[in-house]
């Protein structure tokens, strides 16, 4: 039988109830910047309207560029941004000291709390990869009825209880008919799909490629037409049609300036990222191209895994899961609540896309009370550059050393390839203020 958002107990009707205004004032305190009579900040609410809802039901940066570059260890003391909490359980399989985690939007903060209970009290590493994995199997509503649902707190219990809509299954039903279909992401690339196929291409006919080059040619039979078709480039020229990628206005007008700089159209801009994405690694073992075309991760031979996922990895997970913090807050509240000298790990996603001057300010200004010696901070862009260099002050900013080549090859080696480029900033000691140091060399060889 099904249980009703009003069948729920009142504690746990309210906690949701409140949760969702708590998401709403963190998203309008972080994107809503400018006058509403604007055109950006009339564009800027509806993009927090939006993007109070599950947007990722999967994070979009790749964690083997994120630990490579941040050299995550077990000394790690990290602070990231929780998105679709994986990047957060893939960090968690290098046992760091400790993983900090914030995010904004009250559906994020329920995904990551699920998974850690999930890890705790799963019975086993096949349950788990059933419930996160295949994430489309209706005993996995079974085993969460027994060992998760008696464990979650309160606000992520009324969370997955609830529903998105009065007509609709529960949240928790996500996980009985394919969890990475849902979420504004899901939903997006679903659409993808059914508008290719409209106009006679396949884009899932990728996934037959069984080399580099036959992922080319099959990308360019089936995929690059969809964008030159007078329908796309309309609509990739539309701020609002790209919410549902989580891209707020001040994100594609970082995009449309990059394509307009290299004379290029923004449908031909998000083609060639697409490229990437499909193109530019091997099938076998990239997880988001299997996402990307055939909307499911490799089940039969879980090599294109997310890490967290692997067998091989989950007792990482199990002896450290108490190792994860989880706020619902943004990163400067969060951050002003540390001590000093406590991180040596940022992850802020493409966060500070978002952030206007005054914003970026008072965040760095806690990034460098907080930070230790040697700290590094990682970050992507919609766009090539970082922001950092025009907004932030020369005092805050001269504290910390970047090396274009190196963020350059970090960029190429993003398995995703939606972003424009990815950031690594190393905290300045002796070795790291000349821009030739060994330290700073080192970087490109270890990518």
């Amino acid at each position: 039988m099904t249980t009703s958002t009003n069948d729920l107990p009142f504690e746990n009707q309210t906690a949701d109830n409140k949760k969702n205004k708590k998401t709403s004032k963190l998203l309008d305190s972080a994107v809503n910047n400018t006058s509403i009579f604007s055109r950006k900040g009339f564009l800027d609410r509806l993009f927090t309207a939006w993007f109070n809802r599950l947007v990722y039901p999967q994070i979009w940066e790749d964690p083997e560029v994120d630990i490579k570059a941040l050299k995550i260890n077990s000394n790690s003391r990290i602070f990231t941004i929780s998105s679709g909490g994986c990047n957060v359980l893939n960090y968690l399989t290098e046992e760091p000291e400790n993983i900090e985690v914030v995010d904004l939007n009250e559906a994020h903060i329920a995904l990551i709390k699920l998974k850690l209970v999930a890890i705790e009290h799963l019975p086993s590493y096949e349950s788990f990869f059933d419930f996160f994995g295949r994430a489309d199997l209706v005993k996995n509503l079974d085993r969460y009825e027994a060992y998760i649902k008696p464990n979650l707190d309160a606000e992520t219990l009324a969370y997955w209880e609830s529903r998105e809509r009065p007509w609709s299954s529960k949240r928790i039903t996500y996980f009985t008919n394919g969890f990475y279909k849902h979420g504004l992401l899901g939903h997006f690339i679903g659409l993808i799909h059914w508008t290719g196929k409209r106009f006679g291409y396949d884009i899932s006919k990728v996934m037959q490629a069984r080399t580099l080059e036959e992922q080319q040619q099959l990308f360019d039979q089936h995929v690059a037409p969809i964008f030159d078709t007078k329908l796309l480039k309309f609509l990739c020229n539309r701020s609002m049609v790209l919410y549902s990628l989580g891209i707020p206005p001040s994100q594609f007008d970082e995009m449309d300036r990059d394509s307009k700089e290299a004379q290029i159209g923004m449908h031909t801009l998000l083609k060639e990222r697409a490229r990437q994405l499909a193109c530019d690694f091997p099938l076998e073992d990239n997880y988001f191209a299997w996402q990307a075309f055939n909307r499911s991760y490799d089940t039969q031979n879980r090599k294109a895994l997310p890490r967290y996922l692997k067998n091989n990895n989950f007792e990482h997970l199990t002896n450290n899961v108490d190792h994860v913090n989880v706020h619902h807050m943004s990163m400067t509240q969060r951050l002003k609540d540390l001590p000093d000298n406590s991180l040596n790990a940022y992850l802020f996603l493409d966060a500070q896309d978002w952030m206007d001057d005054k914003q970026l300010t008072e965040l760095w200004q806690e990034v460098n009370r907080t930070a230790m010696d040697n700290a590094r901070v990682v970050f992507r862009t919609a766009g090539d550059t970082s922001p950092l260099e025009e907004k932030l002050p020369k005092s805050i900013l001269g504290e910390w050393q970047t090396n274009v080549a190196d963020n350059i090859n970090f960029t190429k080696q993003d398995r995703s390839g939606i972003y424009g480029g990815v950031h690594l900033y190393i905290r300045k000691t002796e070795t790291t203020a000349n821009p030739n140091s060994e330290d700073l060399k080192t970087e490109q060889e270890a990518v």
